[in-house]
């Protein structure tokens, strides 16, 4: 059984979230706020140009870092220049979406992605110009202003549209309120998008290693059939591509906890591009991935050579398209895919089979084969990835 290293408990607000800790984060925030609109004010008052440099989120920009296995930001930057006509309406955006970020972290109050665009969008007086065209543009500057400040989205009291379900032998306590994931119904706990300790902290745990599945039609066969009692662990998923929260939390269930993440993912380009995503980071937010990346996490299946070993029928092949190929073949480019035999051998098999699987077709054997069956039998033989 993993162990949870035990600490003492910090200090609460009414909230149950740790207050010392919060109000040192939100003063760093708000102190690199205050350097960042000093800055701007200080170019505009002497009459040089206002600028920001901003790091460059692009794979050119992406390093892979060998030791931690994980990916890093590279030094690369973009400036944006107030007086030059190209950039200037991406360095307004940026700075007002930094004026808003200031009101919520003083306010100790929180806003979704949606609820900060409509913070930030007005029509500039004199003008029938508005700040803000749609929804991208207030998340890009927000992205804009992380990688700036160096600080993330949940420190800017900022979060997504929760995505994303876990039950089992544990219990968290959530913003004060302590909920038993053992007693979720077949609904489960839905796990939030800021999953920070000053948010989310844990209690009991008897899991001994947590199972991180694609979607949430596969969660339910899990959920249904008991698996997470059974085997006792702690069973996830996240709606596809886990959103951040879910990362997050899979990643501090792991380092805080010591549990091994294995993800049941589909056997096509985007399942691998998923497990990648967990394993060693998000290429686009790279900063992140101190706080987000799990490098042991392991790649349960389904896998290209289980459509003989597991007797499957040709009902279940989806067959690649052009896109799927090109996906896979840069896939396998990937510096940490690149020099692993296995994971070159898996992308190899599913090209040379011509087609793709999810999850779901082991139903075809039997409604509960990945539950009873696959899943067990993998995890005895400890047949996986990494």
């Amino acid at each position: 059984m993993a162990k949870k290293k035990t600490t003492s408990r910090p200090t609460t607000d009414r909230g149950g979230t740790s207050a010392p800790a919060r109000r040192d984060t939100d003063a760093q925030t708000i102190g690199r706020l205050e350097t960042l609109g000093a800055a701007v004010a200080r170019a505009g008052l002497s009459g040089a140009d206002p600028q920001l440099d901003v790091p460059a989120r692009t794979l050119a920009n992406t390093e892979w870092d060998r030791k931690k296995r994980t990916l890093r930001m590279g030094g690369a930057t973009q400036r944006r220049e107030l007086f030059n006509l190209n950039q200037s309406k991406r360095f307004m955006q940026t700075v007002l979406v930094a004026s808003g970020v200031r009101d919520l972290v003083e306010a100790g109050k929180t806003l979704s992605l949606r609820g900060m665009y409509y913070k930030c969008l007005h029509t500039i007086a004199g003008t029938k110009e508005k700040t803000l065209e749609d929804q991208a543009d207030s998340d890009n500057a927000l992205e804009d202003l992380e990688v700036t400040l160096g600080s993330l989205r949940e420190e800017l009291h900022v979060f997504a549209k929760k995505k994303g379900t876990m039950v089992g032998n544990i219990t968290v306590i959530d913003n004060g309120d302590e909920i038993d994931c053992r007693r979720m119904g077949t609904g489960g706990y839905g796990i939030p998008s800021i999953c920070e300790p000053g948010v989310v902290r844990f209690g009991k745990c008897d899991a001994k290693f947590v199972l991180h599945v694609e979607k949430d039609t596969v969660w339910q066969r899990f959920n249904e059939d008991r698996f997470w009692e059974k085997h006792n662990c702690i069973l996830a998923e996240g709606g596809g591509q886990p959103p951040r929260g879910v990362r997050r939390l899979l990643q501090r269930l792991n380092q805080e906890l010591g549990l091994p993440i294995y993800c049941l993912l589909d056997c096509d380009p985007w399942g691998h591009y998923i497990f990648s995503v967990i394993k060693q980071g998000s290429i686009n937010l790279a900063f992140e991935s101190e706080r987000m990346a799990i490098p042991d996490a392991k790649f349960i299946g389904i896998r290209a050579k289980d459509y003989r070993e597991c007797e499957l029928t040709d009902d279940v092949q989806i067959a690649l398209n052009d896109r799927d190929i090109a996906r896979a073949k840069q896939i396998a480019e990937y510096p940490w895919f690149a020099s692993h035999r296995g994971w070159q051998g898996e992308i190899r098999r599913m090209l040379d089979n011509g087609f793709k699987m999810e999850v779901e077709s082991l139903i075809t054997k039997d409604i509960s084969y990945v539950t009873e069956v696959y899943v067990p039998q993998r995890l005895r033989a400890k047949d996986f990835l990494e």
